[in-house]
């Protein structure tokens, strides 16, 4: 079963400055008016953005354009992302789901559990800048919770179709573990934005989606996350309870859940995730960082990239691509991930991996648009014809925050990401790569902030 859409490469704008028009950008992505004539719930922010969170000391952020200016940004990539992306149930106006079919490679389908969470995280964190914020954002819970997974009806079937006057899953009704993780995290941040004595208990809400990833999506043995609910009924060959992806190592989001439930599970989730970074890392990319899409537990219980073994399949691939097995368009994202819990936790298990990634980039490209989109794990192979996608360059911002050492970087990589360089009207088609950019880029101005405290 494939739980993903293969991802895709990038038109690059760089250079140019667009003027964003509503009435334009209306009708060239349909639906987008709906949200301006929807109802607002009246709601007052308690933690309205901007934040400006002090991240772990010794750690950076752009520091050639100043903290208003950041801002500026932020508030106008978001806008552009909700006029864009965030679309009403054209049959259910208290429903809103994250559009992200906008290349039309994936048939029919109008979303994905993956960027549904997204969504939900950035309104969540956007209260304040947005009044409309809290109206989306219940909008897509409820979306949310009107396509369970037929597994466990506390998490996400994985991608939905506009099909004969509805929007009906396809393609399985099972999960992906991504966006159900994205989604508990973004409930724990509405019910510090918003508190949860209204209309829905964000926090208890949050805890059911935690504790269904923990009962479905974490193996019940060695304890490393899964690739989604379907896995532990499986009973497929390849055996993917063995499987695990280095882009859903979110383990600030971990921390948060061990925080919010006190189940110490999580606790030896946490230490599994740490493990297999630092133990693929050392085994297999020491001298790049890089870590592959995914990673499989041998028999004798070593994670290694999939690129290791031979997969009896159809084509002779893991599951999505000849490319399991190397960096390319899931673990794009590891930078962000990982690096954001240095950012706001400190623990410092995976830095070393995050520091020779950064050494292996800076030294390999001397600008933003030369990043290949796609590496074999010594560095050496580029997988993809395309360079400068954001989907690789925006996380890596992330992870370059953590030291003084690439602060050049930092603010090549903030200006690279700017609405003037890149802008989100031009990228029509582009849905990951913008996505991928808000969420660092809010990152990198200290906007992201910790629900729990969760150290």
């Amino acid at each position: 079963m494939i739980i993903m859409g293969f991802r895709h490469g990038k038109r690059r704008h760089f250079g140019v400055t667009v003027v964003v028009l509503a009435a334009l950008l209306a009708g060239l992505f349909p639906g987008s008016a709906g949200i301006g004539s929807a109802a607002t719930t009246t709601s007052t922010e308690l933690r309205p953005f901007p934040q400006h969170v002090t991240y772990t000391a010794g750690t950076i952020k752009p520091n050639h354009v100043t903290q208003t200016q950041m801002d500026a940004e932020v508030k106008l990539l978001y806008n552009e992302y909700k006029m864009k992306y965030i679309k009403q149930n054209p049959y259910n106006s208290n429903q809103y789901y994250v559009w992200y079919n906008d290349g039309g490679w994936n048939g029919d389908a109008i979303t994905v559990s993956e960027a549904h969470g997204y969504g939900m995280m950035i309104t969540a964190l956007m209260g304040g800048h947005d009044s409309q914020a809290k109206t989306l954002f219940d909008g897509m819970y409820r979306y949310f919770r009107a396509h369970p997974s037929s597994q466990n009806p506390d998490l996400m079937a994985w991608q939905q179709a506009n099909r004969n006057g509805s929007i009906v899953d396809i393609n399985g009704t099972n999960s992906a573990i991504d966006g159900d993780m994205d989604i508990a995290y973004s409930l724990l941040l509405a019910d510090k934005q918003w508190g949860s004595d209204g209309t829905i208990n964000y926090r208890a809400e949050a805890i059911k989606v935690i504790n269904a990833i923990m009962n479905s999506e974490v193996h019940p043995v060695h304890y490393h996350l899964q690739l989604g609910d379907w896995v532990q009924i499986s009973g497929t060959n390849p055996d993917y309870r063995n499987a695990t992806r280095p882009s859903d190592f979110m383990l600030q989001h971990m921390k948060e859940f061990y925080q919010a439930t006190g189940d110490a599970r999580w606790l030896l989730v946490i230490d599994t995730t740490y493990n297999i970074i630092e133990d693929v890392y050392a085994s297999y990319s020491p001298s790049t960082g890089l870590l592959p899409d995914f990673v499989y537990r041998d028999s004798n219980g070593k994670y290694k990239p999939v690129s290791q073994f031979t997969w009896n399949t159809p084509n002779g691939y893991f599951l999505e691509s000849e490319f399991d097995g190397d960096y390319n368009y899931n673990s794009c994202r590891t930078p962000w991930r990982i690096g954001t819990d240095y950012l706001v936790t400190g623990n410092n298990r995976a830095k070393q991996q995050l520091t020779v990634l950064n050494q292996f980039i800076t030294a390999k490209h001397d600008e933003p648009w030369e990043v290949w989109s796609g590496y074999s794990l010594d560095g050496q192979t580029k997988l993809s014809p395309w360079d400068g996608g954001m989907d690789f360059t925006a996380p890596l911002m992330v992870s370059a925050m953590i030291s003084s050492n690439n602060q050049q970087w930092v603010n090549d990589l903030w200006d690279y990401h700017t609405n003037a360089s890149n802008p989100t009207a031009l990228e029509w088609n582009y849905y990951y790569g913008n996505s991928i950019r808000l969420l660092s880029m809010i990152v990198a101005s200290g906007n992201w902030w910790t629900p729990t405290g969760a150290l």
